[in-house]
C-alpha cells in the first residue's frame, strides 16, 4: 500500500522533520535516524528502493512511526523539488 501524495501533508503536519528525524556525532556515525530509534533514514529509502511497502517497513521497523516516515518522504520530496529548474 502506498502513501497518497496528498495525505503525505496530513501525516507531517502532525510531526515536524525536528520530531522525527535526527543526527548525533556518537549515533551511527552521526547518519540521520528516526529519533528515539537507532533505524537510519536510509533504511527507509533503501527498503522502498528494493520494492519493500511502508506497511512492511513500519512492521519491520516498528520502532519508527508513521509520521516520522512520512515526515522523512516528505523532506526528501521538498528537497528534490527544491532543485527543480524553470521550464
Amino acid at each position: 500500500t502506498r502513501l497518497p501524495t496528498t495525505g503525505l501533508a496530513s501525516y507531517t503536519a502532525r510531526v515536524n522533520l525536528d520530531q522525527a528525524i535526527h543526527c548525533q556525532a556518537g549515533l551511527l556515525g552521526g547518519r540521520p535516524v528516526f529519533v528515539d530509534t537507532r533505524v537510519p533514514v536510509e533504511s527507509l529509502f533503501l527498503y522502498l528502493k528494493s520494492g519493500g511497502t511502508l506497511e512492511q517497513f513500519l512492521v519491520d521497523f516498528p520502532g519508527v512511526t508513521r509520521e516520522q516516515a512520512a515526515a522523512a518522504l516528505d523532506a526528501a520530496s521538498q528537497a528534490l523539488s527544491s532543485r527543480a529548474t524553470a521550464a
